[in-house]
């Protein structure tokens, strides 16, 4: 008898729960606004985002030269930078105010300065140099002016030193211009792009702020519309807080469920960035990430009054949020503030453990610390959502209860005025 007592309430358990994921997914389909951040914003803005970013990094920079040498050797320093895949030599300028008057007006990226002794100081076996001068706006720009001159004027170096040298064989050559051979591998990141960088962290945190969007959306549009008084009755029936926001949490991790598989797994093989997570370690940090970014903004949601709120909201901590995640400034050099700060959303240790994961092809265990962090969130803000809830039910009782007693009231007010009016009449 006891074990069909609980099947038996476990049955009603699931079938409540199904019934308020029903119903939240009716509501969700009827809003437009709910529709578009749950929905097309997480389709189409990433590959937005990754098709920018596609060319993975910065070529043919415009560059002015200043050349005051005027002599061989300048002309084929300037032949070597125009001849590489980063940098365009634009135009020459007769002097430096020319330069970057050119510079001023976006023209040029970068500008090469050859002193007028840039020849006459190499022929005298003296050190000479080239200024070089880069736009820092984008960093992009900067490292491809940069290496370039840097490339160059090694490679320069190395003809001049086996000319002075005076070697007889090849490889006395070569172990004149490089006695200590190295070779550079870019692990994680084989092109040195900027898309396989930031990539990755702008999906997790495009599917944690579209989420957080919609369902604040959702509930502005409840209190405008003083919908809450809704869930009185659901609150009865099905007996707490649990079923309601495990209910409305399964509608939105069904949703999300087919759009996390489509950010993390589709968008970056579309786009052929670095991919080297292996399904297991895939699903287990997307799996808690998903849910702590769905209870986390049913938590959130408590602050919104109005629909124009969350948006607010959203768009002014997107840009700290990536900040605070650690990818583009390294997470040691954060102070200990900003980095407890970012302890309390999910993207900070959804991005760090999904860009090991992803790019760097770690396993599981070897995030184990974002991994126990985000299943810590997902319940931690599970409960704070049915408290969230208990409080607008609350909330939403007293509401019932003033307008209740003002319509009696009015009711009263008329009565007294229809009788004083009949004893007058």
């Amino acid at each position: 008898m006891r074990e069909n007592g609980l099947l038996s309430k476990m049955r009603g358990d699931v079938a409540d729960i199904c019934h308020i994921c029903v119903e939240e997914m009716r509501n969700t389909v009827r809003d437009e606004g709910v529709l578009i951040f749950f929905i097309l914003v997480p389709l189409f803005y990433p590959l937005l985002y990754s098709w920018i970013y596609n060319n993975e990094v910065a070529r043919d920079v415009p560059v002015v030269v200043v050349d005051d040498s005027r002599s061989a050797l300048s002309r084929e320093f300037i032949r070597r930078c125009d001849a590489s895949p980063d940098v365009r030599v634009l135009c020459h300028a007769n002097d430096m105010d020319e330069a970057r008057s050119l510079m001023g007006r976006q023209a040029v990226r970068g500008i090469y300065y050859l002193p007028p002794d840039f020849s006459v100081r190499v022929n005298r076996m003296e050190r000479t140099a080239v200024s070089v001068y880069c736009d820092m706006s984008l960093m992009l720009n900067y490292k491809a002016v940069y290496q370039t001159a840097m490339s160059v004027s090694q490679e320069m170096n190395a003809h001049i030193q086996v000319a002075l040298a005076g070697n007889m064989t090849a490889r006395e050559d070569e172990l004149t211009t490089s006695p200590l051979a190295f070779t550079a591998v870019p692990i994680y990141n084989p092109s040195g792009g900027y898309g396989s960088f930031v990539l990755p962290a702008v999906l997790m945190l495009i599917l944690q702020q579209t989420l957080v969007l919609g369902i604040g959306l959702s509930a502005g549009t409840a209190r405008e519309r003083n919908r809450y008084s809704d869930l009185i009755p659901f609150s009865r029936r099905y007996r707490g807080m649990f079923r309601i926001v495990f209910g409305k949490g399964l509608c939105y991790f069904i949703i999300y469920a087919v759009l996390g598989a489509y950010l993390s797994m589709v968008v970056p093989r579309l786009f052929d960035f670095v991919v080297l997570a292996s399904p297991s370690a895939l699903l287990g940090v997307m799996l808690p990430y998903v849910l702590a970014c769905i209870f986390f903004g049913m938590t959130v949601s408590c602050l919104v009054r109005y629909r124009e709120n969350v948006m607010l909201l959203v768009v002014f901590t997107s840009v700290p949020l990536l900040f605070l995640s650690g990818v583009s400034w390294p997470q040691s050099n954060m102070p200990w503030g900003w980095e407890c700060v970012s302890w309390l959303f999910p993207s900070t240790f959804g991005i760090r453990a999904y860009v090991r994961v992803n790019t760097m092809g770690a396993m599981l265990p070897e995030v184990r610390v974002e991994y126990i962090a985000l299943w810590f969130q997902a319940a931690v803000y599970f409960i704070l959502a049915c408290v969230v809830y208990r409080y607008q039910i609350v909330l939403s009782k007293r509401h019932v209860t003033e307008r209740l007693e003002r319509l009696r009231r009015k009711r009263e007010v008329r009565r007294l005025l229809r009788e004083n009016i009949v004893r007058r009449g």
